[in-house]
């Protein structure tokens, strides 16, 4: 059986955001403000230089948009990244798929979309998924349950303000104004909670940069290659991979009812991409 260019890119961004959360955990010592910083850095420089040499003006068009964008990704990465570093791989990558929930949801007030009773159904199956794993793992508290809604919250905002953009900015302006709007937050949060990176410190912060870039860019190809419906539900081949190195480096388990709370989250997200197509 082939498996299309734009099946097999999504399983390569899949698995790279997945060694991507595992460098975020490889330095748990170190705020994730400071993490976001230094990713922001190298994403900066990476977007600018393709920009660049494609002779594209840096700056856009609907600036008000675009820095609302950078924004909202910036407070749901702090909050993912203090997420991933906190509790198992597993359960804070299940949560971050509640995403494409509150993009739906929020998508109703920003861009008008209509969304169907059944898509209220899977959504409130998809947030039960959260109640469970909560519920039944001692690991995740209260406070660890509204970071993981906040970044999925924040995540879906920036994906609506994506959306309002797609018609007037390349989408490199929209990518680089990520850590332009992020890097003077996280420089100025950083300055009162640093802490100096040792040894391999370096090489996992510089990895985070590069593989979240190497990720963006096979997701990006994917869905020009695809119907969104076919290639995104691939992308939640994510959380086996996370449920695989959570327990091979960081010997994460779970027990039953966590397992199926992943798995109504899965389930929730799915059925909706599925009514949608």
């Amino acid at each position: 059986m082939k498996i299309s260019k734009g099946v097999q890119y999504m399983l390569i961004a899949a698995f790279v955001f997945s060694l991507m959360k595992v460098c975020i955990k490889q330095v748990s010592h170190i705020p994730a403000v400071e993490v976001i910083m230094f990713r922001s850095v190298i994403s900066l420089l990476l977007s600018g230089f393709f920009l660049y040499r494609q002779k594209v003006s840096f700056w856009g068009n609907n600036k008000k948009v675009l820095i609302m964008r950078g924004a909202s990704g910036a407070v749901a990465l702090v909050m993912f990244f203090s997420l991933v570093q906190q509790i198992p791989l597993a359960a804070a990558a299940s949560m971050q798929y509640l995403s494409p929930v509150f993009a739906a949801i929020l998508g109703v007030f920003i861009v008008k979309e209509k969304v169907s009773w059944k898509q209220y159904l899977y959504f409130a199956i998809s947030f039960a998924g959260v109640l469970v794993i909560q519920g039944f793992d001692s690991r995740i508290s209260g406070l660890h349950l509204a970071m993981g809604l906040g970044a999925s919250f924040f995540a879906g905002l920036a994906y609506n303000f994506v959306r309002k953009l797609k018609t007037t900015e390349h989408p490199l302006v929209i990518i680089l104004y990520f850590p332009l709007v992020t890097l003077p937050m996280a420089i100025l949060a950083s300055y009162f909670v640093w802490e100096m990176p040792q040894g391999a410190d370096w090489f996992y912060l510089l990895l985070v940069g590069v593989f979240t870039q190497i990720a963006q860019y096979y997701l990006t190809r994917s869905y020009q290659l695809e119907e969104i419906s076919k290639v995104s539900i691939i992308n939640y081949t994510g959380l086996l991979y996370s449920i695989a190195f959570g327990f091979l480096l960081f010997g994460e388990t779970y027990d039953w009812m966590s397992y199926i709370g992943m798995l109504l989250i899965v389930i929730g997200v799915v059925l909706n991409v599925k009514l949608k197509k």
